[in-house]
């Protein structure tokens, strides 16, 4: 098998776990400083967040906000990276790229619209009972 090195495995190195995780970071820390959609959802999520707090949601509810909160911020990364990658291979017009970009930007809009539902579906009883 040492021809096929996608196969290969090597040993366990804590220092590459932490480079790793170190790329990882520098990614997320590109996303905040760069992409607009990411500021407005990481907002809804913090807002998301505080209001959990204040209307002192259930420990399911808070794994449903968080759950939301992470999937809707992993989509626009994979969205982001996506269009990067698609910019870099094909940098012209295509129809079959803007294909490509209109369904990873669809995907992150599917996952925004679920976990608003579940946003809605948490918060608006919580909110009316205290009305």
């Amino acid at each position: 098998m040492s021809g096929n090195h996608h196969l290969d495995h090597e040993p366990f190195s804590p220092k590459k776990r932490i480079k790793s995780f170190l790329f990882a970071l520098k990614g997320i820390f590109y996303m905040i400083r760069t992409q607009h959609n990411f500021w407005i959802q990481l907002t809804i999520g913090v807002l998301a967040v505080i209001l959990g707090f204040v209307l002192k949601i259930s420990w399911f509810e808070w794994g449903l906000v968080i759950l939301s909160c992470g999937l809707v911020l992993a989509a626009e990364t994979f969205n982001s990276a996506i269009e990067t990658l698609t910019d870099v291979v094909h940098p012209g017009q295509d129809p079959k790229v803007g294909l490509v970009k209109d369904l990873a930007a669809g995907a992150v809009l599917i996952v925004s619209i679920a976990a608003a539902v579940a946003g809605l579906m948490i918060f608006i009883p919580k909110i009316i009972a205290l009305l």
